[in-house]
C-alpha cells in the first residue's frame, strides 16, 4: 500500500506537469516534436535531477512507462488545447497542482532513500521546481522560479511541512495532505494577491574596484 501510494503521486504529478509543459509548446505553436520535448521534460525533469543528486536510480530508466506517458499525453495536448478559452490560466493552474504533488513527492522518496529532513526538503523543491525551469529554459520564457513569484519558496513549505510532521509521527496520508494543502495555498494566494518576496535593493554605496 506505501508503495501504492508513492507511485500514484509520482504518476499524478508526472502527468499534471506534462500537461503544463505541452501547454506552453501550444502557446509556441510548436509540432509534434516540440509537445513532446516540453511535455516530457516538464513531466520528469525535476525526478530525474532528484534521483540523480540522491544516487538513486532514475526512476524511468526503470519503468519506461513513465516516458510512453509523458509522450501521450503531450500528443493528446496537441489535439486539444485550442479547446479552453485561456490556456495561460490552466497553466497556471495545472502548474500549481503539479507544484504540490512532486513537493511532497520528492521529499518523501528523499526521506526513503534516508536523506536528512533538510535533504529531503530540498529535494522536494527540486523535485517540484527542475522539470518548470526546464520547460521555461526551452519554451523561450523567462523561469517561474527566478521571478518574483512565490514558486520554489511555496514547494519549500509543503516539504517542510510534509518532513515536519512524518518527524513528529503523524499519519503518513496527513502529512501527505497537508503538505499538499501548504504548498497548493500558499502558491494560490502569491497569484490571488501578488504577494512576492523581499528583493534586492541598491544601497547606494559607489562600486569601486
Amino acid at each position: 500500500m506505501f508503495e501504492t501510494a508513492t507511485t500514484t503521486l509520482d504518476w499524478l504529478g508526472v502527468i499534471v506537469f506534462t500537461v503544463a509543459g505541452a501547454l506552453v509548446a501550444s502557446r509556441k505553436e510548436m509540432d509534434f516534436v516540440g509537445f513532446a520535448v516540453l511535455g516530457t521534460v516538464t513531466g520528469v525533469g525535476g525526478g530525474t535531477l532528484r534521483d540523480l543528486l540522491l544516487g538513486v536510480p532514475v526512476f524511468w530508466t526503470q519503468q519506461p512507462a513513465y516516458l510512453l506517458a509523458c509522450m501521450l499525453v503531450s500528443c493528446a495536448v496537441f489535439f486539444v488545447a485550442h479547446i479552453p478559452q485561456s490556456r495561460y490560466r490552466h497553466l497556471v493552474r495545472l502548474d500549481a497542482v503539479g507544484l504540490a504533488l512532486f513537493a511532497v513527492a520528492g521529499a518523501e522518496k528523499a526521506l526513503e532513500a534516508g536523506a536528512s529532513a533538510l535533504v529531503a526538503i530540498v529535494m522536494g523543491v527540486v523535485t517540484a521546481a527542475f522539470g518548470g525551469l526546464l520547460r521555461d529554459l526551452l519554451g523561450g520564457d523567462r523561469p517561474t522560479i527566478l521571478s518574483r513569484e512565490i514558486y520554489a519558496s511555496a514547494a519549500g513549505a509543503g516539504a517542510a511541512t510534509f518532513v515536519v510532521l512524518t518527524i513528529l509521527g503523524s499519519p503518513r496520508e496527513l502529512a501527505l495532505g497537508t503538505g499538499f494543502t501548504v504548498t497548493l495555498l500558499v502558491r494560490a494566494a502569491s497569484l490571488r494577491f501578488g504577494w512576492t518576496l523581499p528583493r534586492y535593493r541598491p544601497r547606494g554605496i559607489p562600486y569601486t574596484e
